[in-house]
């Protein structure tokens, strides 16, 4: 596997790793200089990255892939790939942010669909239960079960996608961006913004803005998805 031979060439020593969990205490035994975190889908030092297994290689691919072009080109591979852009928590977590398909999940899915058109509305959970015709504590309960994660993470989550593709694609102002994803004050966005991606907005868009966007007089304009 590839982070044993990583380990082994004395590139991790020193560094946090991950690799699949059924081998996590045999990395951990073998190579005492490196720090192993068997939760962890991956782990990305810049120079080196290391993946928890097959899945988990998508995973990885999809995040240098944003980390490098940008939330536009990744979401792109990831719809070609039939998986999600990204997947946040641990080996043993469900995926984030998928849209259940099917049977009693469709009524889930609707809501999900509708909350992600509207986050400029601010959704609760609260209206998202409403509209699924549930409790609130039922419907927290069926929409971690299908998710992996609670209406406000999956939430904030979203809001954070979006802000990183209006980022890329627009010139609106930041104040505006945080309107149309939810956030009643840019302030907040900027702070969760940095908190994920290690950078403000305004330099995030710098890197990626105009990477994301189709060159004028190309004819790739429409192609854009």
């Amino acid at each position: 596997m590839a982070t044993f031979l990583l380990a082994a060439a004395g590139l991790a020593d020193g560094l946090e790793v991950t690799t699949h969990w059924r081998y996590a205490a045999d990395l951990q035994a073998a190579y005492p200089r490196v720090t192993v975190r068997p939760g962890a889908l991956y782990i990305d030092h810049g120079t080196v990255a290391t993946g928890a297994g097959a899945a988990a290689g998508l995973d990885l691919c999809l995040h240098l892939l944003r980390r490098d072009h940008g939330a536009a080109t990744a979401n792109r591979v990831a719809r070609y790939l039939v998986t999600p852009p990204h997947r946040d928590g641990g080996q043993t977590q469900y995926i984030e942010a998928p849209v259940p398909a099917g049977g009693e999940d469709r009524r889930l899915a609707d809501v999900l669909a509708w909350a992600r058109a509207h986050l400029d509305r601010r959704p609760s959970v609260e209206q998202m239960a409403a509209r699924a015709l549930m409790s609130r504590r039922t419907f927290s309960r069926r929409f971690k079960a299908a998710t992996g994660t609670t209406p406000h993470a999956w939430l904030r989550l979203q809001r954070l996608d979006t802000a990183e593709e209006l980022l890329e694609a627009t010139d609106l102002p930041i104040e505006d961006i945080a309107r149309r994803v939810g956030y009643r004050d840019a302030a907040v966005l900027r702070e969760q913004f940095t908190q994920r991606r290690g950078i403000p907005p305004r330099s995030y868009r710098r890197t990626f803005t105009h990477a994301s966007r189709p060159a004028e007089g190309t004819g790739d304009g429409a192609k854009a998805q």
